[in-house]
């Protein structure tokens, strides 16, 4: 490990239980999860200039070119009160960039459960995995990789869904480890309002396509067209279908395309 990059007039004020970065990695997800499991503090954080296994949910591959991206991984030990509210981490690392990103005078939404969009396309994501013991979440790591300039963009025949970076929607250089200072010290913020009502609101707030029809895939179902409403407290999602019902969702995906819902 060898830190080429000065980042403690970034970090040093954020009061972070320990941090360290890598010019390359594999996956700071890995690393952070091993990390914890050998004493990692709270607030343990882990950065990477690039990643060569990133990978995203459901085992995508999460690209991180050098200098481009924002790769980074946090480790929290939640308190038996947070812990009560797991699914709300991944809300955690989104609405905290969104809120960096408004402070850049940028208007960013959370695409349930973990695509941060901007104008419309994603600009982020979050992955969020946990180490478990005796059905208690200990450890929590919080994986979040920003595409800031446009070589953090993956070939448009790659993608999934439409993807742009910070850069290209503000439409000038952006500082990437000034936007993860803020974003840090946003996730200060809302993980002090987890547990509250206050955190729903703000993640019903910023839920991308609110009130549209959508395609929705539940896992290992067929697509279906359904109408976003809103995050339930357990973080559930709930949809209106066609005939009216209303579907809630713990698993699953909105996907671009239309066709075949």
């Amino acid at each position: 490990m060898t830190n080429t990059i000065d980042l403690s007039p970034y970090l040093d004020a954020l009061g972070l239980g320990a941090w360290r970065f890598f010019p390359t990695i594999g996956s700071t997800n890995d690393f952070a999860l091993t990390w914890a499991s050998q004493g990692a503090p709270d607030w343990a954080l882990v950065l990477a200039d690039t990643q060569t296994s990133g990978r995203g949910r459901g085992n995508r591959q999460w690209v991180t070119e050098p200098g481009c991206g924002l790769a980074m991984s946090l480790i929290l030990h939640p308190t038996p009160s947070e812990a009560a509210y797991a699914p709300r981490f991944t809300a955690l690392a989104a609405l905290s960039l969104i809120e960096a990103l408004d402070a850049m005078g940028m208007k960013a939404e959370l695409k349930w459960p973990n695509d941060i969009l901007l104008a419309g396309k994603k600009v982020a994501g979050v992955l969020v995995e946990a180490d478990w013991q005796a059905d208690q979440v200990q450890t929590v790591v919080i994986g979040l990789g920003v595409n800031v300039s446009l070589g953090a963009v993956p070939p448009r025949e790659t993608l999934r869904y439409p993807a742009t970076a910070v850069e290209a929607v503000l439409g000038s250089p952006v500082d990437r480890w000034a936007l993860l200072a803020s974003t840090l010290g946003a996730i200060k913020r809302y993980r002090e309002i987890l547990t509250s009502k206050m955190f729903l609101e703000a993640w019903n707030a910023h839920l991308a396509q609110r009130g549209e029809w959508v395609c929705f895939q539940e896992t290992n179902k067929k697509p279906q067209r359904v109408k976003v409403l809103s995050v339930q407290v357990d973080g559930q999602v709930t949809f209106e279908k066609p005939d009216g019902s209303v579907l809630t969702s713990a698993t699953g995906e909105i996907i671009m395309a239309m066709d075949g819902c």
